[in-house]
């Protein structure tokens, strides 16, 4: 029986797998969570599949790209990866959108960036940000939504946090 698993880093979706690949699952979301240079800025996912791993998300540095790549492939149990993390376009606007949006969330709401591993993510790509990650509450949700909105040369804003259960 082939299990199919989508794991959002920090939440984990499964659907009735063996103990073998719960152990990569843990594995593979504990490599990618303490990688070096992982920020706010990025947002990896990842699909597994019996053995085989495919990596998602978007990342600001092609090096985080490989980087997530090289500690997957190093884990037992992992027979291939598919590395389909988007690397975003460098672009001097989003930066300053990223910035800001970052800026406003620590004054107002610190408590998603005081961690280690940030509960909330911020992503842009030519102007249109996505906020990925998970909240407290739907009152957090919605004004982690409006700081972004409120950010100079935002486009579009696509809020896909999750309320934490």
């Amino acid at each position: 029986m082939r299990t199919s698993l989508l794991i959002v880093i920090g939440l984990i979706a499964s659907a009735g797998s063996s103990a073998g690949a719960d152990n990569v699952v843990r594995e593979v979301q504990h490599e990618l969570l303490l990688l070096p240079g992982y920020t706010a800025f990025d947002w990896l996912v990842f699909r597994a599949d019996s053995d085989k791993v495919t990596l998602l998300g978007s990342v600001v540095h092609a090096d985080l790209k490989r980087d997530a790549e090289n500690a997957v492939k190093k884990i037992e149990g992992v027979a291939s990866v598919e590395n389909d993390i988007v690397v975003l376009p460098e672009s001097a606007g989003d930066d300053r959108i990223r910035r800001a949006i970052l800026q406003s969330i620590n004054q107002q709401m610190f408590v998603y960036l005081v961690e280690e591993v940030k509960r909330i993510h911020i992503i842009v790509k030519n102007g249109n940000v996505t906020l990925e990650g998970e909240v407290s509450t739907q009152a957090d949700k919605d004004r982690l939504s409006a700081l972004a909105k409120h950010a100079q040369r935002v486009g579009n804003v696509t809020n896909n946090l999750t309320i934490q259960k």
